[in-house]
């Protein structure tokens, strides 16, 4: 069954408590440790900002397109999803990943990445801001979602350079 659910992320509304790092990884492996997250909070100081950094599960995923072993699949809740068993952790997802959120885990030798927590994403649940939510996909969700991936793309280039 295909949800009409997607992350959103608000910015504006992160406080980097860093929560969402710790929820997700605790969910993902027992363990509070944030190199083991699919979410990461980056701090920009000079913008004074804090931004959860996800897999925002494209819509046309190119971490699926190029890797070699099709370990890279949609589930039933339209997440893009890894498969470990069929991973053999080459890292070209990470490559082709447009928002640079896709890691490796030097632990289990696989991909780090997003699975919407099989439709009930921990990182959510917990960001007691509301920086992070899962809310039905509108086509007003969906086009602020891409207003605000260019506000802070502008915003990354700027404290970039």
């Amino acid at each position: 069954m295909i949800t009409n659910k997607i992350l959103m992320i608000y910015p504006d509304k992160c406080v980097n408590c860093r929560s969402c790092e710790l929820a997700c990884s605790f969910h993902k492996t027992g363990k509070h440790n944030p190199k083991e997250s699919a979410v990461n909070v980056i701090s920009y100081d000079e913008a004074g900002i804090s931004v959860p950094i996800m897999c925002m599960q494209c819509e046309d995923p190119a971490c699926m397109k190029v890797c070699p072993v099709d370990a890279i699949s949609r589930d039933e809740n339209d997440a893009v999803v890894s498969d470990p068993e069929k991973c053999i952790g080459c890292k070209m997802c990470i490559s082709a990943c447009p928002m640079g959120n896709i890691s490796y885990s030097f632990n289990e030798m696989k991909i780090v990445k997003c699975d919407l927590c099989g439709g009930d994403p921990a990182c959510a649940k917990i960001c007691h801001t509301g920086a992070i939510q899962y809310e039905e996909a509108t086509t007003a969700s969906i086009n602020k979602k891409k207003i605000i991936a260019e506000k802070f793309k502008d915003v990354f280039v700027e404290v970039k350079n």
